[in-house]
């Protein structure tokens, strides 16, 4: 009789999941689940009509993973039929297509609609929410640069990942992530769990980046009115070199926001008394 006989490797439970996709139309929310569940990419533009919907099953960490995908149509005209399917999701992919600006900027309403239908009880904090900044092929026309999307994403604690469902670039990578994160969250009791997505920046941060982005000139870049003193420039400059230097801020765009800091303050000094 062996002494010391292997240990049976414990079978771990199976999980059942719901996931859904969200996003405007045309942005490539069905070529993303195309291209990892069937390994191929689909040219031709066929509109989703309401819902599609599809079963997968996926290995992860040695866990078998039963997904129930709901691929909702971004049309206006569809809300009516996709605004049952937010209840009881795990997983959102959250789909933007980075040379349609348009597309970056409704997140904020898609992320509004899921919350409405939820309705006061429904928590979106325990759902794993991951970003995909989609067809990053088509580089000559890209509108929404990586820092930008990932400021976006990052801050609200979200995954963030450059995919493209045409070359497959970062496909295999986003869902492996993303699956996993929803392992986390089943076994945490179906609450997300506090280091699996935390923010290294401050939500002030976020705000002054953001704003210096969208500055129409030096002196909206600072913060400060036309025509502001030497030392009012200057107390301004140092409040958001402090906030944003890039050795103390990780927030994606920081450095390029610090850069961008630095050159208002010398450009409105030149023409200050």
């Amino acid at each position: 009789m062996e002494a010391n006989p292997p240990k049976r490797k414990e079978t771990r439970k199976s999980l059942r999941i719901k996931v859904i996709s969200m996003g405007n139309a045309e942005v490539g929310k069905s070529c993303i689940i195309k291209r990892y569940c069937e390994k191929r990419f689909v040219p031709k533009y066929l509109a989703t009509i309401g819902i599609d919907y599809g079963v997968t099953k996926v290995q992860i960490r040695d866990r078998e993973i039963k997904v129930n995908i709901f691929d909702m149509a971004g049309h206006p005209f569809f809300y009516e039929v996709r605004n049952e399917f937010y209840k009881d999701t795990q997983g959102v992919i959250l789909v933007y297509d980075v040379g349609q600006k348009e597309s970056f900027d409704a997140l904020d309403a898609w992320l509004a609609e899921m919350k409405q239908e939820l309705g006061p009880h429904g928590n979106m904090e325990n759902v794993v929410f991951v970003v995909c900044a989609n067809k990053i092929d088509c580089t000559k026309h890209r509108s929404v640069d990586e820092s930008e999307g990932r400021l976006w994403a990052e801050s609200r604690g979200f995954l963030y990942f450059e995919t493209s469902a045409q070359t497959g670039e970062g496909i295999n990578e986003m869902f492996q992530t993303f699956y996993s994160a929803i392992i986390e969250l089943c076994d945490n009791g179906g609450k997300r769990p506090p280091s699996s997505m935390g923010v290294g920046f401050t939500k002030e941060q976020a705000d002054a980046i953001r704003r210096i982005r969208n500055s129409k000139d030096s002196w909206d870049m600072l913060g400060v009115k036309p025509g502001a003193t030497r030392d009012e420039v200057n107390k301004a400059y140092r409040k958001l070199a402090v906030l944003l230097h890039p050795d103390k801020c990780v927030a994606p765009g920081s450095e390029d926001a610090f850069k961008a800091v630095v050159n208002a303050r010398t450009a409105l000094l030149k023409n200050i008394k």
